[in-house]
């Protein structure tokens, strides 16, 4: 989940780390801090709390200009967050300085042994360990790479590692396993980061590092090997999009850029997706099509919001194609021993491909012999590099914890692995498939027609902002729309919020309604299922009757909510299963705004972090 960060080359190291943390604040904001090699030896910063604090520090005690650095944003997993436990951890001499993202799952022997060696360990962190260990191997065989390869070869966990040594002035060493690295290369110069929007501003071009790979960087190149020392193959890339992409762009925070690109990253995500005739072209798709036609099982895995869109995925695969779907929690999925064969398609969506859950869930398929095809938003990552095949979403950079654009176009991606496997099973003509393609491509605009009209949406919420409580209902796709509704409100705004089967009202939640306690109903097209239509507008009157305050999110043209509406929200009429293209926006809206008027900090929500990489 933290934010890593190193430079080799000719720029001021301090001034390239420091920017590069600023873009990955979203990993981890709970402290961080700087290290630099200068004049021989070791110099750092680091402090408890957002990135400004450290800043402040570098501000009143400036550090020597230097060539090689690195730098880390933590989200706290072992200690609390204090200046002490904030990386990157030296050793006892100040030689070494060490910054890492994961969890080291043998630190509390490792730490023992190196106690009775008579290392002194002042932090509470896991990664403190690593720092003694590059020491003592970099004593004996003085070469950086080779004393992280060596010590990676005790370590047990899911890590990514970056580290200097005083005594290798122009040297930055990287390492990974589970967790995510990437190279960027320049001109004379090299980067190491979690993630590209690190070194954007420097360089588009980067290197994928492989699972239990050592990166070496140098002002004259990169070498990459494995944990055992063998030279490494690696995939070079082209990041397609620039540093322009991760900025607010005058927008007041990034979460409301990401609600308002969505229509383009809707319309984008479409793009190359379908030939001239009207066939869906999944080229990424590389299970070949005699291999899907044998499927007799889809399971869907995923966290979050990302879990979200795979329930409005179980319908339109079950709908499209006739094969059962299931939707699975993915961090649950492999300790309930799932039944899993070769006739098994296992679908893994996570925005930034590094999801640890969605990872040893994917793993795990792929050792029953299911095959796996992701829907991921990062180029490069992980899972798709160990799934059989991926479809990318292109969201571009979203850097807001809480994730709004990102989960649009899952959906988008989900429809079209739900119409591609209809198209080839033949359980869907092309003439059918072209019509759910052409409401697709309507949807940009429909979104764009919904963000147009959200000035209501922000008043009710500012309105709302001194409740504790706000129930969100729904039927059929609408109920994880109101699932993901309640999550963001749960994010944002710190507030008590649950989501429903509105036929489940009865069941018990209907204890819940009180007077004037605000509840959101997304209600369902008169024109699709209308009996469902029906049930929920009597859902309404049921609530509403125990003194609830109605928020209904109803399509242009319903008028048989009108009577029971407190508040209306109009969206676009659209055909039913694609109907969460458009009725979320609202609700991102309406959770942003509310959780500004109390003001909360809306990009970087309190103990959460955009990349979730430790079960």
């Amino acid at each position: 989940m933290c934010g890593i960060v190193g430079y080799v080359g000719p720029q001021s190291a301090l001034d390239v780390v420091m920017a590069g943390l600023k873009r990955l604040e979203y990993r981890g904001y709970d402290s961080a801090g700087v290290a630099v090699l200068a004049d021989g030896g070791l110099a750092t910063a680091k402090r408890a709390g957002k990135l400004v604090n450290l800043d402040k520090e570098l501000s009143e005690h400036p550090l020597p200009s230097a060539a090689t650095g690195i730098g880390h944003t933590r989200w706290a997993t072992h200690g609390g967050p204090t200046d002490a436990n904030a990386h990157p951890h030296l050793d006892n001499a100040g030689r070494v300085a060490v910054v890492h993202n994961g969890i080291i799952e043998n630190f509390a022997p490792l730490r023992a042994e190196l106690a009775e060696r008579g290392h002194e360990l002042p932090s509470e962190t896991d990664t403190e360990v690593v720092a003694h260990l590059l020491a003592e191997e970099y004593s004996a065989c003085a070469d950086l790479a080779e004393a992280m390869r060596l010590v990676c070869g005790r370590l047990e966990g899911a890590f990514t590692l970056v580290a200097v040594h005083a005594d290798a002035p122009d040297v930055v060493v990287g390492a990974r396993r589970n967790s995510p690295l990437v190279v960027g290369v320049g001109e004379g110069e090299y980067f190491l980061a979690s993630d590209v929007a690190a070194f954007i501003a420097h360089t588009r071009d980067a290197v994928e590092l492989g699972q239990d790979q050592v990166v070496e960087l140098r002002r004259d190149g990169v070498t990459v090997t494995g944990f055992d020392g063998t030279p490494a193959d690696v995939r070079s890339y082209h990041v397609d999009w620039d540093a322009s992409a991760a900025e607010k762009s005058g927008y007041a925070s990034f979460m409301l850029k990401e609600i308002a690109e969505q229509p383009k990253a809707v319309a984008d995500t479409l793009l190359g997706r379908i030939d001239g005739s009207g066939t869906l072209s999944l080229d990424e798709v590389r299970i070949p099509a005699a291999v899907l036609r044998e499927v007799d099982k889809v399971v869907v895995v995923a966290c979050g919001t990302a879990f979200h869109a795979g329930l409005i995925a179980k319908y339109a695969i079950e709908h499209w194609t006739r094969i059962p779907c299931e939707v699975e929690l993915a961090s649950e999925f492999r300790y309930r021993d799932p039944i899993l064969d070769q006739q098994t398609l296992v679908v893994a969506i996570s925005q930034s491909g590094e999801t640890m859950d969605t990872l040893m869930a994917l793993r795990h398929a792929r050792e029953q012999g299911a095959r796996v095809l992701a829907i991921c938003n990062t180029n490069g990552s992980t899972i798709p590099r160990e799934s059989d095949a991926v479809l990318y979403t292109h969201a571009g950079p979203e850097v807001a914890v809480a994730s709004t654009k990102a989960f649009l176009t899952q959906l988008v991606a989900c429809y079209l692995v739900a119409l591609y496997l209809g198209q080839v099973r033949g359980t869907k003509y092309g003439d059918e498939i072209g019509d759910v393609v052409r409401d697709l491509s309507g949807i940009s605009g429909a979104v764009e027609r919904v963000l147009e009209t959200m000035g209501p949406v922000r008043e009710l919420a500012r309105s709302l902002a001194h409740k504790n409580t706000v129930l969100f209902l729904g039927r059929h796709v609408g109920h994880p729309v109101a699932l993901e509704g309640a999550l963001k409100l749960k994010e944002l705004a710190y507030m008590h919020a649950e989501g429903f089967a509105a036929g489940e009202l009865k069941h018990g939640p209907i204890a819940l309604i009180e007077e004037d306690l605000p509840v959101v109903v997304v209600v369902p097209s008169p024109r699709g299922r209308s009996v469902l239509h029906d049930k929920i507008v009597s859902n309404i009157q049921e609530i509403r009757a125990r003194g609830a305050r109605t928020v209904v999110i109803a399509e242009e043209g319903d008028e048989a909510v009108v009577p029971y509406a407190d508040h209306l929200v109009r969206i676009p009429a659209t055909p039913t299963l694609l109907q969460p293209l458009v009725a979320t926006v609202p609700l991102q809206v309406f959770a942003c705004e509310l959780a500004t008027a109390r003001g909360n900090e809306v990009d970087q929500p309190r103990n959460l972090a955009k990349s979730v990489t430790v079960e």
